[in-house]
């Protein structure tokens, strides 16, 4: 009889392996499949010039590139050590700028020859007030923040400035400064958006 007992022992622990195995190389199956759709939609919406946005800084949408330079949104890869910051504070996600991070979209407040105020109050553009732009203390962790200096500042050919109006603690110009025009990747327009 124990000589009976073991192999049927030994055949169910091989079952329930086999079982196991299966559903392990089933769950890879299902990961890879949907890795590989989720690069392939991101790609083609790349190709397409879509954006999907879902940063704070503006509504949540979609986002179409357009060759019209008017168009007020713009994608760039902060140049600063402050975009460095940002990527390690999460402010930015991984993406494709040179240092590891995703770029920003923005809209922009302030292009050539336009006259820029820095306030603890916010950011002025030629006299007029932009909404939720007054520079933080600190982020929601209760780190540390640096804003631009206060100061009256002309904007120079080759320069944009860039502010969020959506969100108060928006990660932009009032912290930075101006962006290089040859940062800037893509100019956007909202195609789907949902909030304001």
């Amino acid at each position: 009889m124990n000589s009976r007992a073991k192999p049927q022992s030994i055949t169910m622990t091989r079952g329930l392996f086999n079982d196991r195995s299966s559903r392990s190389v089933a769950a890879k199956r299902v990961l890879l499949t949907g890795t590989v759709l989720l690069i392939g939609t991101l790609q083609i919406f790349d190709l397409a010039g879509l954006r999907i946005n879902t940063s704070p800084s503006l509504p949540v949408g979609l986002y179409q590139t357009t060759s019209n330079p008017a168009a007020t949104l713009v994608e760039f890869c902060p140049g600063s050590a402050l975009g460095v910051l940002a990527l390690e504070r999460g402010y930015r996600s991984a993406g494709s700028c040179g240092d590891g991070g995703a770029p920003l979209l923005k809209p922009v407040v302030a292009k050539w020859g336009d006259v820029v105020d820095v306030s603890q109050d916010g950011l002025a553009v030629n006299g007029r007030s932009v909404a939720n732009t007054a520079p933080m203390a600190a982020d929601i962790k209760g780190r540390h923040l640096v804003s631009w200096p206060s100061g009256h500042y002309v904007v120079s050919r080759g320069e944009v400035w860039v502010a969020s109006s959506f969100n108060p603690r928006s990660f932009d110009s009032r912290y930075f400064g101006p962006v290089p025009v040859s940062a800037i990747h893509d100019h956007l327009r909202p195609l789907i958006t949902f909030g304001k």
